[in-house]
C-alpha cells in the first residue's frame, strides 16, 4: 500500500476540495470533504475481502490526533481478524438491549400490572395492589433497577411492618415476589427470587399465622337477628333495603351492592350472581325466599339506572353504606359481613341441614379439588328450602320454637 505524506493540523484546515484526502500517519486515513463543504473523517480498509469505509466523526470536533488514534486502534482490530464496523454494530446492538433491560422497581410493577390487568376483579382490588406496593415497596426500592433488587431491601420493605402490620407485610411479600418474577420473565433480571418465601424468607421471618391475631368478623347471635330485622325494617333508605336483603341471602357486601335488575328473575324466585361479581369467579345462584322477593317487588325501577340499590348519584354505593346504617341503628356488635356468621352459626346450632349446603349457600368451595370437579349440582331447590327457613326464623321473635328441619327432608 502506497504510504500518504502526513499532513499536519493546518494543512489539513486548508484542505477544500471535495472528495477523499489521504491524510496519512495511520494506512487509509482520509479526510471526506464533500460538495456542501462538510468534512468527516473516513479509515479505507479492507477487511477479510471487503474494502470499507469506516467513518471516525466530523471535523473538526474530531481532531486529527484523535482521529489518527481511532484509526490506529481499527487497524489493530483488522489485524486480529475483527471487523471494526460490525464490531461496532454489535456494540450499540448490545447497548440498545441494556438500556431496553435497565427498567426500574416501580417501572416494572407498572408493566406488570398492565399484562396482568385482566385478572383482577375489579378496579378497587387493583388499586388495592398498585396501593401496597407504592406505600411500602416504592420509597425503599422504587428508584432501584429491577435487575439490582436484593434481599437487603426486600427484608428493608418488610420488617418495619411484618410484626406490626402481619396481614398487609404478607400481602407486600407475595406482590413482590410476582414482580420479580415478572421481571425475570421478561428478561429484566436473573438468579433467584429474593422475595420467595419457601426455603428463603421464611428461614428470617416468623411465620405469619403464629404471630399475628386473628380477628373474626362481629356477629349477632342468630337468636337476636329478629330483634335486629324488625328495627331495620323501620328504617327509611336504599343502604337499609340493601342490608335487608343482604342478610335474607346471606350474600356478600360487593354481590348485594353491584346487583342488576338483569340478575334477577322473579319468576323462578333466582338471583344469577354472574361469575364476573363473585369472589370465586363461578356463578352463584341464590334461591329468593318470599321474603326477599317482597322485598325486591318493593323497590322502586329507575329509568337508566339497571342497579337495585343505587347510589344517591346514581352508581354502585360505597361498601360503607351499610355499615353506615348499623352505626345509625346503634348495632355495635355486629359488621356487615358478620351476618353472614349469623346465618352460617343458625344452620350449624338452630338446623340439621348439612355443612356443605350452608357452604354452597355461602358461595364457599366445598371439598378437594377433585370433589368440585364432580360436584355439578349447586344444590338450588334444596337451598330454596333452607334460605326460605332462614327467612321464617327471622320474622319470629326469640324463643317461638325455630323449625328444624329434617336431615332427610334437607
Amino acid at each position: 500500500m502506497r504510504v500518504a505524506k502526513e499532513l499536519g493540523a493546518l494543512q489539513v484546515q486548508r484542505l477544500r476540495d471535495p472528495g477523499f484526502h489521504a491524510i496519512g500517519g495511520v494506512p487509509g486515513l482520509m479526510l471526506r470533504i464533500t460538495a456542501s463543504g462538510s468534512r468527516s473523517w473516513v479509515l479505507r480498509a479492507t477487511v477479510g475481502s471487503r474494502r470499507r469505509d469506516m467513518g471516525l466523526g466530523g471535523y473538526p470536533g474530531v481532531t486529527l490526533a484523535a482521529a489518527r488514534e481511532k484509526a490506529r486502534e481499527a487497524r489493530a482490530l483488522i489485524d486480529k481478524s475483527v471487523d471494526p464496523i460490525l464490531a461496532r454494530k454489535q456494540a450499540r446492538s448490545a447497548l440498545i438491549a441494556e438500556q431496553a433491560k435497565a427498567k426500574t422497581f416501580d417501572q416494572a410493577v407498572t408493566a406488570f400490572m398492565d399484562a396482568k390487568g385482566d385478572e383482577w376483579r375489579n378496579a378497587k382490588h387493583r388499586q388495592q395492589w398498585q396501593n401496597t406496593l407504592a406505600q411500602y415497596a416504592s420509597p425503599i426500592m422504587g428508584k432501584v433497577l429491577v435487575s439490582d433488587v436484593t434481599q437487603a431491601h426486600v427484608e428493608a420493605v418488610l420488617r418495619p411492618i411484618w410484626r406490626e402490620k402481619t396481614e398487609t407485610a404478607t400481602r407486600v411479600r407475595q406482590r413482590i415476589e410476582k414482580v420479580l418474577d415478572f421481571a425475570r420473565v421478561s428478561g429484566w433480571r436473573e438468579g433467584e427470587n429474593p422475595a420467595r418465601w419457601r426455603g428463603h424468607l421464611a428461614e428470617l421471618f416468623p411465620t405469619p399465622s403464629k404471630i399475628k391475631t386473628v380477628v373474626s368478623q362481629r356477629y349477632r347471635n342468630p337468636r337476636e337477628m329478629h330483634d335486629l330485622m324488625v328495627t331495620l325494617r323501620a328504617a327509611k333508605g336504599t343502604a337499609a333495603r340493601a342490608l335487608e336483603l343482604l342478610i335474607l341471602t346471606a350474600a356478600r357486601s360487593g354481590e348485594v351492592r353491584g346487583a342488576v335488575w338483569s340478575e334477577v328473575d322473579m319468576q323462578s324466585g333466582v338471583w344469577a350472581i354472574p361469575a364476573a361479581r363473585m369472589k370465586a369467579h363461578k356463578e352463584h345462584r341464590v334461591p329468593l325466599s318470599r321474603d326477599a322477593l317482597e322485598l325486591l317487588k318493593s323497590l322502586p325501577r329507575i329509568e337508566g339506572n339497571s342497579l337495585l340499590f343505587p347510589a344517591p348519584r346514581g352508581g354502585v354505593m360505597s361498601d360503607m353504606t351499610m355499615t353506615a346504617v348499623l352505626r345509625r341503628l346503634q348495632v355495635d356488635d355486629a359488621t356487615v359481613h358478620g351476618m353472614r356468621s349469623s346465618f352460617r352459626v343458625w344452620t350449624q346450632d338452630h338446623t340439621s341441614y348439612p355443612r356443605e349446603m350452608a357452604e354452597v349457600a355461602l358461595a364457599h368451595a366445598v371439598g378437594s379439588a377433585v370433589e368440585q370437579a364432580y360436584a355439578r349440582s349447586d344444590l338450588l331447590e334444596r337451598r330454596r328450602k333452607l334460605m326460605q327457613d332462614w327467612a321464617d326464623f327471622l320474622a319470629k321473635p326469640a324463643g317461638t320454637g325455630a323449625r328444624v328441619t329434617p336431615i332427610r327432608a334437607a
